[in-house]
């Protein structure tokens, strides 16, 4: 059974969860200004979506066994992929600018990059346990 080597105590301490939650907040910014009638569209999917990939790593932080945990970070990855879409949608019905289309890209890129990091860790089994 493999030790925990990494120096995190919590999810907080994750940066791929900490870019996660700036990508969260830019998406909360850019949908207040979607219209009124999305409310329960493409506004709520695209929250929905966001608040997904924080919430699953934070979950598969937690579990113990190296499949749990890459199940959950596979869960946030679709949702960030989901999120990529909604990006693109968002522009191209210009509910958003290209300012805010390239800064909501630039966040979810950094979340993707950080996320596969760190699965890729725990997939190399960079101390979790098989169990």
């Amino acid at each position: 059974m493999g030790v925990k080597k990494d120096n995190s105590h919590s999810f907080m301490d994750l940066e791929c969860r900490k870019q996660a939650h700036e990508f969260v907040k830019a998406v909360y910014m850019v949908t207040k200004l979607f219209p009124e009638d999305e409310s329960y569209g493409l506004t709520s999917q695209f929250r929905r979506a966001a608040v997904s990939i924080a919430a699953n790593i934070c979950e598969g932080y937690r579990k113990l066994s190296r499949a749990d945990k890459l199940r959950f970070f596979n869960i946030a990855q679709g949702s960030l992929e989901e999120c990529r879409y909604y990006i693109i949608l968002s522009r191209d019905i210009e509910y958003i600018d290209q300012i805010s289309y390239e800064n909501l890209e630039y966040l979810i890129n950094g979340t993707s990059w950080k996320l596969n990091r760190y699965a890729e860790a725990i997939s190399q089994n960079k101390g979790v346990s098989d169990d």
